[in-house]
């Protein structure tokens, strides 16, 4: 299939109470695992990319990696920006053909973060592509996500924000982090079930590697309909490649260790879907 929008993606789990896993991706081998494996599933798949990976290669390396291989599916495949940091990249991301954006200014002062997250989804509109903004913001450290302390998403102030601003969609801070976790999270199910109750948009969960499939299937249950990973397919990936060397120190092929490390990415990236509940939702 061609790139499609993650709008009516969200919106149809959102009503049949299943998730659409997001996956972040550095290169073709990932794009390459995500895709085989969703197309196993029949399942929809949104394929991220986030601002540090667009210092790597730029959006339109991307976005011609993730077309080419999506068309080559049965199944719905969304090309997400992932921690959009800036109007700027948000708008080269769109014209580059993502089919989705996010922009996170939610380390900045609420108005400065209605502000922006207005002001990408105004542009957007224009190009039909849907816009994800997060409020509160979640702990830990990945790319250049970087936050010392997690700060709860208000339900209250959640709705005022959706309203203000006009997004598709929205994460939320309920106690995940980004990264590796150091314990076993706490997460405040009652603060998102507050939140479901006070908006009626689709619900993002950011720092989900590493989660348990119990407390993600209670998320879904509660009303997450997209769930964000990178760290642990980032580490199956680099564990395969490690694998190889280490087996056969010789090899210089890098096909060699990345077949090995897109068939690890594709088994981690079955086992997530299968938790989400969209096997078979395409």
């Amino acid at each position: 299939m061609s790139i499609v929008s993650t709008k009516q993606m969200l919106l149809k789990a959102q009503q049949g109470g299943y998730a659409v896993a997001a996956f972040n991706v550095e290169n073709m081998e990932m794009v390459q695992a995500i895709c085989d494996s969703a197309n196993k599933l029949k399942a929809p798949v949104i394929i991220a990319t986030s601002a540090s990976a667009l210092k790597y290669a730029p959006p339109a390396l991307f976005a011609a990696m993730v077309y080419a291989v999506a068309k080559e599916t049965s199944i719905p495949v969304a090309l997400h920006l992932d921690h959009g940091n800036s109007f700027e990249l948000c708008e080269a991301c769109v014209k580059a053909g993502y089919s989705s954006v996010m922009i996170d200014a939610s380390q900045q002062p609420y108005e400065e973060n209605v502000k922006l997250s207005r002001a990408v989804v105004k542009l957007c509109t224009t190009y039909q592509v849907p816009v994800e903004a997060e409020l509160g913001h979640v702990g830990g450290k990945e790319d250049d996500i970087k936050s010392e302390n997690d700060l709860g998403t208000d339900p209250i102030q959640a709705a005022e924000f959706v309203k203000q601003t006009g997004v598709n969609s929205l994460a939320v801070a309920i106690g995940t982090t980004h990264g590796v976790y150091q314990g076993a999270p706490k997460l405040d199910f009652e603060r998102l079930s507050s939140i479901r109750s006070a908006v009626d948009i689709p619900l993002v969960l950011h720092g989900a590697s590493g989660l348990s499939g119990d407390a993600v299937r209670a998320c879904v249950s509660r009303g997450i309909c997209k769930i964000n990973y990178a760290t642990e397919l980032r580490a199956a990936y680099t564990a395969a490649v490690r694998h190889v060397l280490l087996e056969n120190p010789e090899a210089i092929d890098p096909k060699i260790f990345g077949r090995a490390a897109r068939q690890c990415v594709s088994e981690v990236v079955l086992k997530k879907m299968t938790v989400l509940g969209c096997e078979g939702k395409a």
